[in-house]
């Protein structure tokens, strides 16, 4: 009995593909072919970048929350370089810190454009299969998963899309090559809706504010070609909105907890002190349970919603119509700030910074070039020399909670300070370090990530680092009315971060800008409001600069650390570098037992030495000097004779003399050149064993050999 089978070939009934054009480079969206149990699926192929961008939700609301538990991933596979993962598994592992980023960047404009009472999952999954280089796959998911959600059945009110910018040579460039991106002074990505820029992410190398405003403008406009573009596939085949049952809170018990506790609460939010205003919560929130308890029994559950919605009505309220802070402070007004440096003893720089409740301790390590972070991702970049770290632990809010692996709030925070210092660095050249910057939330109370910024200059000028200015950093936010009346405030602090509608993040010296991160929890910003916030922030850092970070440190230290390694840099032959290591690399040991410095030795002839002392690294510069030293002709030396070479032939005279002019190297000096008379014997001369004398070098004689006189040098 045999067994037949058979197959009819697939077909993609609802395989569509859209073409459109992006900064000269196709841009091709494709669906219905692949992932097709996904909410929304598109493939995006931007030049040779391929991402698959999935959007999928579930069917019911996850019980017990109070928020949208929407995830973004952004996933690099490594086959789309062509690599192969490194490390024991062979396998991709965690998100890189890069695919990290991404995830953040692409999720913030996203995430404001859920409705609000939405709180089933949903996960948007954006696999990066081919890199194009000159084709940024961070460009492609943010638009593929844009658009995927746009077609898909799930509640949403985009479409957005990003780009990113460059500035080549004083010209704005959209989406830069991967050439152009190496020498631009601006990585700025824009994501816009279509009457609105809805998220902003910049590193800048000093860029003045109208510059980066005519940037941001022109990714807005360019944004608007893209939008019309998804909004004409969703035309085409978009999904109906799926029904869902509404999560916010039930509006007449609002009503009446905010009638009866109004007042209450705004004793308790009016005090500049947070541990003061959650204290006097703690009996007004028991208040409330007794009060209406009984008619609400699930009040009890959802107390941390209501408390923030009450809060919000307050705060919002006092911004928009009484122009008050919490604080008692102006809107135009930062907290108190002070700084202090050399807070650690043994580290290597460490600097202070605080701003009212906010308190950032950042510690600055230098360490040799090899120190350098590893990198293994899908982009060409291998190393960092420069790295930063943030960590914000549980009692810097008072709570009582164990402590964790960074999240990706605190990777995103420590890339944002990195980014905003990476322009005022000396290159390797000038300081042939590798530096690690630790930043450490003290306490919190808003902002935390631009006192990093301000934290990490101090340490840097601590430790001794030649930064070519002081960067500083602050927060711009802002409060609008459904009339759309609006109003910005400077140096946000907790509660104004959670009930505002921006967190407009600027970093940067008196010169320009190094960094830009915005948050929204609106629908997006118009010009006015963008150009506003930079000119209050720009204030903001040259204030913060002049009356704190100089008034603490005026100047980096002259010298590092006593404790940090002394580095000293040298340039050899690269043909002597053979003889520098030796066999087997015995010369290069032996060295380094001898003077207990680290030596790095490159390819083209450059050599790093490190060691715990001056000393030190001058004993190894000395031995290596010593080996590749070569004389230059006609130039006199001091040398020591240190060998008399007799005749074989002739018992009564000597051929010449070896003498060391340089520690470890020997030449020898014919009898015919050791006298202006005619001489047998070298002690003939008055010279002998253990002699100094002076030696001119006349070059290679005949047989190559190296020539010295005595006569000549004298």
């Amino acid at each position: 009995m045999s067994t037949t089978i058979t197959s009819s070939k697939m077909e993609f009934k609802s395989h569509k593909v859209f073409r459109y054009t992006l900064a000269g480079r196709p841009l091709v969206l494709e669906t219905g072919k692949v992932a097709g149990l996904a909410n929304g699926s598109i493939m995006v192929r931007y030049g040779d970048t391929v991402v698959l961008c999935c959007a999928t939700a579930s069917a019911k609301p996850r019980d017990g929350i109070d928020f949208l538990p929407l995830s973004v991933d952004f996933e690099e596979r490594m086959y789309a370089a062509g690599k192969i993962p490194g490390g024991y598994l062979k396998r991709e592992g965690k998100p890189s810190e890069k695919a990290v980023l991404t995830s953040r960047v692409i999720d913030r404009p996203i995430r404001p454009l859920f409705p609000k009472d939405l709180r089933n999952d949903v996960a948007l999954t954006l696999t990066v299969m081919s890199v194009d280089h000159d084709c940024e796959p961070e460009v492609a998911a943010m638009i593929g998963a844009s658009a995927a959600l746009a077609i898909s059945d799930i509640p949403w009110n985009g479409p957005i899309s990003g780009v990113h910018i460059g500035l080549v040579g004083g010209k704005l460039v959209v989406n830069p090559t991967e050439a152009e991106r190496k020498v631009s002074d601006l990585e700025l990505t824009v994501a816009s809706s279509t009457k609105k820029v809805v998220m902003i992410e910049a590193g800048a190398n000093e860029v003045p504010d109208d510059v980066m405003y005519e940037a941001i403008m022109l990714a807005h406009k360019e944004n608007q070609g893209v939008l019309e573009f998804i909004n004409a596939i969703v035309d085409e085949i978009g999904k109906e909105k799926f029904d869902y049952p509404s999560c916010d809170l039930d509006h007449d018990m609002f009503d009446k907890v905010f009638e009866a506790f109004e007042k209450d609460i705004m004793e308790a939010l009016d005090t500049d002190d947070k541990t003061v205003r959650d204290a006097k919560m703690v009996p007004i929130m028991d208040a409330i349970v007794e009060k209406f308890g009984e008619e609400y029994p699930e009040i009890g559950d959802i107390m941390e919603e209501l408390i923030y919605k009450l809060q919000k009505k307050i705060v919002r309220r006092w911004l928009l119509v009484d122009k008050k802070r919490v604080d008692g402070r102006a809107m135009n007004q930062i907290r108190p700030l002070t700084a202090e440096v050399s807070i650690l003893p043994r580290t290597h720089g460490s600097g202070l910074f605080t701003r009212g409740q906010t308190q950032v301790l950042t510690v600055a390590t230098l360490g040799t070039l090899d120190e350098a972070q590893m990198l293994d991702g899908i982009d060409n970049d291998t190393e960092k020399r420069y790295m930063h770290h943030y960590n914000m632990p549980g009692y810097s809010t008072g709570e009582a909670k164990p402590t964790r692996s960074p999240g990706r709030r605190e990777i995103g925070h420590g890339a944002l300070a990195e980014r905003s210092l990476v322009p005022v660095l000396p290159s390797t050249e000038e300081f042939p370090y590798a530096i690690r910057l630790v930043s450490d939330v003290v306490s919190s109370n808003g902002s935390t990530s631009q006192g990093s910024v301000c934290g990490s200059t101090l340490a840097l000028m601590d430790a001794g680092v030649p930064i070519k200015a002081p960067v500083a950093g602050i927060s711009c936010g802002l409060i609008t009315a459904e009339d759309g009346s609006w109003d910005t405030m400077i140096d946000i602090q907790g509660l104004e971060d959670f009930y505002g509608d921006m967190d407009f993040k600027v970093a940067g010296t008196h010169k320009g800008i190094t960094s830009i991160q915005m948050d929204l929890k609106i629908d997006g910003l118009t010009p006015e409001i963008i150009k506003q916030a930079l000119e209050q922030t720009h204030a903001g850092r040259d204030y913060i600069i002049d009356e704190v970070i100089l008034k603490a440190i005026e100047a980096p230290r002259a010298e590092v650390s006593r404790y940090a390694p002394k580095m000293t840099t040298m340039h050899i032959n690269p043909d002597k570098i053979r003889e520098v290591i030796g066999k087997g690399g015995s010369v290069i040991q032996k060295i380094v037992a001898d003077t207990g410095a680290k030596i790095d030795i490159e390819d083209d002839g450059t050599i790093r030495i490190a060691a715990v002392n001056g000393d030190q690294a001058v004993a190894a510069k000395a031995a290596i000097d010593a080996i590749v030293f070569e004389p230059e002709v006609g130039a006199i030396y001091d040398a020591t004779v240190v060998k008399i070479l007799a005749s074989k032939d002739k018992p009564n005279e000597d051929v010449g003399c070896f003498v060391e002019y340089a520690p470890g190297k020997e030449g020898m000096v014919h009898i015919s050149k050791i006298a202006n008379r005619r001489i047998n014997k070298v002690t003939d001369a008055g010279i002998d064993v253990g002699s100094s004398v002076k030696v001119k070098y006349m070059g290679l004689d005949k047989k190559g050999r190296m020539d010295f006189s005595i006569k000549d040098a004298q």
